[in-house]
């Protein structure tokens, strides 16, 4: 039995297969030229491997996550944009359509806004995190909400935070030429304050948090080998580290290790 009634169980589980698929070259697998790329910091390793009590396997393993890892956040951020296609009332505009906005909630029969009374329309311009803006950033998103309530005198524009510092839905103030400004129109919104306005369930973006790990489960299930990665960084290593006559296997792969980075230094 499928538990939200906002959005049908297969456009969830069909956007959650479109944003693993987003995953793309960061699912093939390592082997040592590729986890040597941009050349890693040897003594970090060591040192890490030591100071977590680590074996070499769990921590060329968290290299190839940390890899992998920091250039996922686009694909996260696909995800929470563009579920609210299959949400009622909701449009997401192809990119730099319709004023470049992430997403557009439109609702004739009124949307509340706090404090603000009510609107026809809400432009949405959506942040994984509350400190990604920089206050440029910040300056010119303002400004371009500010330049949409001139032009359309029924709508509202959301800044939209998947990771908020709190959840909130508040008059959004920033600085725009080292003036401190703000409008009741031009919101700071946390993304389960969002999911609440659009489905008109206060604990919307709970149930869908819920209910996520079992899809992501059964899509990277019905995926199979095609996601699995097949890493041989740590099988490519332990063969290095045979050529060296060191007295334990430990030191030999922390030299093989050394190599990745030092080998042309004076010594190796």
């Amino acid at each position: 039995m499928w538990d939200l009634s906002f959005i049908s169980e297969d456009d969830f589980t069909n956007h959650v297969k479109s944003t693993i698929e987003k995953y793309g070259e960061k699912l093939k697998s390592f082997d040592l030229k590729r986890f040597n790329k941009n050349i890693i910091d040897p003594v970090k390793l060591i040192f890490d491997k030591t100071v977590y009590q680590a074996s070499w396997e769990e921590i060329v393993s968290n290299e190839i996550f940390r890899q992998r890892d920091k250039s996922n956040n686009n694909d996260i951020g696909y995800f929470h944009q563009r579920i609210f296609q299959y949400i009622d009332k909701c449009r997401v505009p192809d990119n730099g359509k319709e004023g470049g906005w992430d997403v557009i909630f439109e609702n004739p029969d009124s949307i509340e806004i706090p404090s603000a009374g009510t609107v026809s329309r809400v432009y949405v311009e959506m942040k994984n995190k509350h400190n990604t803006m920089n206050s440029a950033s910040a300056g010119k998103t303002f400004i371009k909400m500010q330049n949409q309530l001139l032009t359309d005198d029924d709508c509202a524009c959301f800044l939209v935070e998947a990771i908020a510092q709190h959840s909130q839905n508040i008059k959004w103030e920033t600085t725009v030429d080292k003036h401190k400004v703000g409008h009741k129109l031009i919101r700071r919104v946390s993304l389960d304050k969002f999911y609440a306005l659009v489905t008109g369930q206060e604990d919307a973006f709970y149930q869908m948090c819920m209910v996520l790990p079992d899809v992501i489960q059964k899509a990277v299930d019905e995926l199979g080998n095609s996601i699995v990665p097949n890493d041989t960084v740590m099988q490519e290593l332990k063969e290095l580290s045979k050529q060296y006559n060191f007295k334990s296997e430990d030191l030999s792969i922390a030299m093989a290790v050394y190599m990745l980075g030092f080998g042309s230094y004076n010594g190796f």
